[in-house]
């Protein structure tokens, strides 16, 4: 562990703050500048490369990580343990102990993808996935961030029409650690006929429920000011109490815009006008379901980071993409998911802001000059595989990397969000990826 760090970063520790009073006092004009990260930093990353495609994706990130620490004076110890498919095989178990206690002692977990065909008949206790939710409940973290954004350079990669796709920006905060994937009772038997039951129970206590909407107000609040909450309200029971918790929420933030939607409609209105969207909040099954669907908007599930974060201790950040075992050691996989996982890593689990803006204008850079994997491939760009991929991003790494951040306007700052430097004790804007910037910064008091 990093004996010289910070408290740890928490997107919801900021209900503790007002960001009103900022704004008020934001000048009209303002250029800011990163200063040099502090030389000396260690951090203990727990590497999961999992399955099929993961341990693909996670070299070619560990190397991204290695470069980009080595030039913003950040030295990273790395600590690779067996889970999922892997695990089974090893020691026949799919989340050892040892594994979670290692990553519970790191400062961040980076996953790469669990599960494939090879175990998909394994009783539930033994299969790749039960250890991937032992893992998000053993390291307690309850929300999920999941962004979607339409990047200009991939915009004719999505199955939507173009003016449907253009521009599309949101977030999906997702419940982690409740609801019908842990819910008790849980199981098989028998009804009064004597057939045979699968059953499983959606349940939130209010402190679940609670937590989560003020991670996904708070987060609102630093993009558009907009909240989607998604329930099933008008058949069940769990989602009524969610709708009635999140409400009670609501009124500690009378700056944030709050709706309601039935999840089938939100499932249709994603990719009937998605811009529609700024922030969504819902719970584990449907978050699920929908951020799936939403990364299809994009072109690709192959680009889209997520971060898990909870309480205290270290975050869990993947990509959200599968194992995808039919291409697996073929040097075909999308690695960008999981590159910008990392960047993740360093911005919401380290607080290492500019050395994640780095990798997010580097993969960025290395789309505008035309490098596609097969998933995202069309014909006037160039054809790569993941370890050429990872190779583009390095070079892109060591060369594009802002020293001085171009000047913003008071409605910059709005899109852009605020953050202040516990490190630095300065305040810091970036912009990130083109359409990342809407992704919440984080805002923190000065003491």
């Amino acid at each position: 562990m990093a004996a010289s760090l910070q408290p740890n970063v928490r997107l919801f520790r900021l209900h503790q703050f007002r960001s009103n009073s900022v704004r008020k006092n934001t000048p009209k004009f303002a250029t800011i500048c990163c200063s040099a990260t502090t030389p000396g930093k260690r951090y203990t990353i727990t590497l999961l490369p999992g399955d099929g495609i993961g341990p693909e994706v996670i070299s070619v990130t560990k190397k991204v990580l290695n470069l980009t620490g080595s030039l913003e004076g950040i030295e990273f110890g790395f600590k690779e343990m067996p889970m999922g498919g892997a695990a089974l095989d090893l020691t026949g178990v799919p989340l050892p102990e040892e594994t979670l206690s290692t990553a519970k002692q790191s400062d961040a977990v980076l996953l790469g993808a669990i599960g494939g065909y090879k175990w998909d008949k394994n009783e539930k206790h033994l299969k790749p996935e039960t250890g991937l939710l032992q893992l998000r409940e053993g390291l307690k973290v309850f929300a999920n961030l999941r962004p979607a954004s339409v990047l200009p350079q991939l915009v004719d990669a999505s199955t939507l029409k173009k003016e449907v796709a253009e521009g599309v920006d949101l977030m999906v905060v997702r419940e982690l650690t409740g609801g019908i994937y842990f819910g008790k009772p849980r199981g098989f038997g028998t009804n009064e006929n004597g057939e045979e039951i699968g059953f499983n129970t959606e349940v939130y206590a209010a402190y679940e429920i609670d937590r989560i909407a003020r991670v996904a107000f708070e987060t609102a609040r630093k993009r558009r000011g907009k909240l989607c909450s998604v329930d099933k309200a008008n058949v069940l029971e769990a989602s009524m109490f969610w709708r009635r918790r999140v409400m009670a929420i609501a009124s500690e933030y009378p700056d944030v815009e709050l709706t309601h939607m039935y999840v089938d409609n939100a499932a249709m209105q994603l990719v009937r006008n998605p811009k529609q969207f700024d922030t969504i909040v819902t719970n584990n099954i449907f978050g699920d379901i929908l951020s799936d669907e939403a990364s299809m908007i994009t072109g690709s599930i192959g680009m889209l980071p997520s971060a898990s974060l909870g309480a205290a201790g270290p975050g869990l950040f993947e990509p959200i993409h599968g194992s995808a075992p039919d291409i697996a050691g073929q040097d075909k996989a999308n690695p960008l998911a999981t590159i910008l996982s990392a960047a993740m890593l360093l911005k919401y689990g380290l607080g290492e802001e500019k050395a994640a803006l780095r990798i997010e204008t580097a993969v960025l850079d290395t789309l505008s000059k035309g490098f596609r994997t097969g998933d995202i491939y069309s014909e006037q760009n160039k054809l790569v595989g993941c370890k050429e991929m990872g190779e583009e991003v390095l070079k892109s790494i060591e060369t594009k990397i802002p020293t001085t951040l171009p000047v913003y306007s008071h409605e910059d700052f709005e899109i852009a969000g605020l953050l202040w430097s516990v490190r630095t004790r300065s305040l810091i804007i970036f912009p990130g990826l083109l359409r990342f910037r809407k992704v919440p910064c984080l805002l923190f008091p000065s003491a």
